[in-house]
Formats: structure tokens, C-alpha cells, sequence
């Protein structure tokens, strides 16, 4: 299953297409207005469980927006803010936020050891695979690959996120990857994981 990821993080780089930005910027950052109450200013967030939108890929911020509004993500909050967003909002939005610098939190100390570990290295023990192999040395990830960018977003809420997709209570992501890869995770790993992730620029 290891290399199943490993190949699918290969084969998504070489065929993805439309990863880049292609909306209004300025439009997008008129929209943004009503996104600061929970994102923040300039999409950064002062809540840790909200997730940072500045410096995000457009098309990751885009999928995101469109799985939302399909009900594909499933969450209370954002259903009704991307109810009435048209495709064209969406694209404008995505622009935005990915032109604005994003910031980088500090990684927890007692959890750096193990968090490095496991995002440079995985466990050989039970196939789980690098974090770096998909998302880069300094968590960048890839806008043509369509991989995130996690590095300094918070780890309160990449913890979340990887909680979610082990619970399997978010869905949302390409051939089950994440789901497959944060079950292979115990807790204690994914918040170690999670504040190296949050220090990575």
C-alpha cells in the first residue's frame, strides 16, 4: 500500500492540469471580506482549529470550496457561506488568497522528535509512507501535483483533519489517500506530526 501512495503522488504530478490560478485577484480579495470573521484578515487565522487560506494553491482552495458546496465536505459552518458562491466566486476567491503571504507557527518542542519522523521518514512497520513524499521538504506541497500546501499552517487544526480522515468522517480526499495514511497513525503521532508540520517554511 506504501508504494500505492508513493505512485499516485507520482502519476497525479505528471498528468494534473489547471492547478494554477486562474481568477480575479482583486475581485476575489472584495468577496473575501466576509471570509476574515472565522479566516482571518488576509486569510490567516487567529483560531487554531480554522485553517489558514494564505499561501493555499488556488486549485486546493477551489476543490475545497466546490466539495463544500457540493455536501462532497461536510461541515455545518461552511455549508451556508458557499451556498451562494457561483464558480466564478469560487476561482476569484482561490486567487486571492493564494497571492497573500501565509505566516509560520513554532513547532511544540516535546513533539518535534517524533513529528520528523514520521514526515520524513513513516513507519516501515506498517507501510505508512512519508509526508514529505507528497507535500515536500518544507511542506509546500505541489499546485500542479494538486497537493496541499501544510507547512505553517496550525497544527490544531491539521490535527483535526488527520483525525477526520482516520475516522473516515471527512471523505473528500482523491482515491481515500489521507484516509488510508492517518489510519496508519495513533493519535499521539498525528499531534507530533501535526506541530512539526505547523514550524515547516
Amino acid at each position: 500500500m506504501k508504494l500505492n501512495i508513493l505512485l499516485v503522488c507520482f502519476f497525479t504530478a505528471l498528468v494534473s492540469t489547471n492547478a494554477f490560478a486562474v481568477g480575479d485577484i482583486e475581485a476575489g480579495k472584495a468577496s473575501a471580506a466576509v471570509c476574515a470573521a472565522c479566516h482571518g484578515q488576509n486569510g490567516i487565522s487567529s483560531n487554531p482549529m480554522w485553517p489558514k487560506l494564505a499561501g493555499q494553491h488556488a486549485y486546493y482552495i477551489e476543490k475545497e470550496l466546490h466539495d463544500f458546496r457540493s455536501k462532497k465536505r461536510n461541515d455545518p459552518t461552511m455549508a451556508p457561506m458557499v451556498a451562494g458562491l457561483t464558480d466564478v466566486d469560487i476561482e476569484n476567491l482561490a486567487a486571492y488568497f493564494a497571492s497573500v503571504p501565509s505566516t509560520v507557527e513554532a513547532a511544540s518542542a516535546d513533539k518535534i522528535k517524533l513529528g520528523e519522523k514520521i514526515y520524513r521518514a513513516g513507519k516501515v512497520d506498517n507501510g505508512l509512507p512519508a509526508c514529505i513524499a507528497c507535500h515536500g521538504p518544507n511542506g509546500a506541497g505541489s499546485a500542479p501535483a494538486r497537493f496541499p500546501r501544510i507547512g505553517g499552517q496550525h497544527a490544531a487544526y491539521l490535527s483535526k483533519a488527520l483525525k477526520d480522515f482516520k475516522a473516515e468522517t471527512r471523505n473528500n480526499d482523491h482515491q481515500a489517500m489521507m484516509r488510508d495514511i492517518a489510519g496508519r497513525m495513533n493519535n499521539k503521532e498525528i499531534e507530533a506530526v501535526s506541530s512539526y508540520i505547523s514550524g515547516l517554511h
